[in-house]
């Protein structure tokens, strides 16, 4: 297969895989040198329909250590803004050479439809589309807790039984699906814990336990808290009362904090509403792996473009 579009229907030994040859980019990116020849003469093109940092830098830190070329696109200031078609710019990305192509769209399937369109004979990498999924994040917050929870022996090893509790903007995150799909495939243990205007249509159908209180959520100790941005900019209604309001049921607060057992991972995919979904003291702390996960990131990004374009593409879809 060509392409990663989705975690979900990832299978365990795959997903381990990916883990693995993330962890060989991570020793290497500690190394002096970080620089490796594996995808010269590859090019890595990042197509960002959406603002982004981490995700953007992280997919081009990782291109280039890998010896990629490589090519930032933004639709503010290009074409798009004038109102080129997706078809159009991809044919244009496919005529420059282009290898892989990191998208970022609005659109929910847009990566999709790109990778099934003929349009652009390209790996696909799905950096998130819409309110659908963000795969790579998925992988890289696993290869996180994997990392916390098993430290350096955590090659071959999957979550099994680690209990994950996810919470906030379950609606609207692209973060919590991919998740959800990736977590159950290795073993984990997952809550969804939000108000329920922020619950999706259908959740009652995924693998997952669902609540509504978060406070009787933690009183489970699960291994991993996971706090969600509250992501205001795809919010066309009054999905709770006020921030105030949200931040007492919902949030990590300082006192919330204190209940948690000292080898809680406490996470959050960035970036952070502080004083809203979490708290200044929760995100800093030593529980915390905040840092980490952009830290990983780049290398499990490394591990995914290796697999995409060195010719071992078995198992991604």
């Amino acid at each position: 297969m060509r392409h990663l579009l989705t975690t979900k229907g990832l299978d365990r030994d795959t997903a381990i895989g990916i883990l693995d040859v993330a962890e060989e980019m991570a020793e290497a990116s500690a190394r002096t040198v970080k620089k490796l020849p594996t995808l010269r003469g590859k090019t890595v093109v990042n197509l960002f329909f959406e603002d982004s940092t981490r995700t953007r830098i992280s997919f081009e830190a990782a291109a280039k250590r890998l010896s990629a070329d490589v090519i930032n696109f933004a639709a503010k200031g290009s074409s798009v803004s004038k109102g080129e078609s997706l078809k159009d710019t991809a044919q244009t990305l496919a005529a420059i050479g282009a290898d892989a192509v990191v998208i970022r769209h609005p659109a929910s399937g847009a990566p999709t439809v790109l990778a099934r369109s003929g349009w652009i004979d390209a790996g696909i990498i799905n950096a998130g589309d819409g309110t659908h999924e963000h795969p790579t994040q998925a992988l890289l917050d696993a290869f996180t807790i994997r990392r916390r929870l098993h430290g350096d022996a955590s090659r071959g090893k999957g979550l099994d039984g680690v209990t994950v509790t996810i919470v906030g903007d379950i609606v609207h995150s692209r973060v919590a699906r991919s998740n959800v799909w990736l977590l159950t495939a290795l073993g984990a243990v997952i809550t969804l814990i939000a108000p329920a205007t922020l619950l999706p249509i259908g959740v009652g159908h995924w693998p997952v336990a669902v609540g509504h209180s978060l406070d009787r959520a933690l009183e489970t100790n699960p291994d991993v808290v996971m706090m969600l941005r509250i992501q205001s900019e795809r919010m066309q209604a009054s999905f709770f009362p006020n921030a105030r309001e949200y931040s007492r049921q919902w949030g990590l607060d300082d006192e919330r904090m204190a209940r948690l057992y000292p080898t809680t991972i406490v996470m959050h995919p960035g970036p952070i509403n502080r004083g809203l979904e979490i708290s200044s003291a929760a995100a800093d702390s030593a529980q915390s792996t905040v840092l980490e996960q952009v830290t990983n990131g780049v290398s499990v990004r490394m591990a995914v473009l290796y697999l995409l374009l060195s010719g071992e593409r078995e198992g991604l879809a």
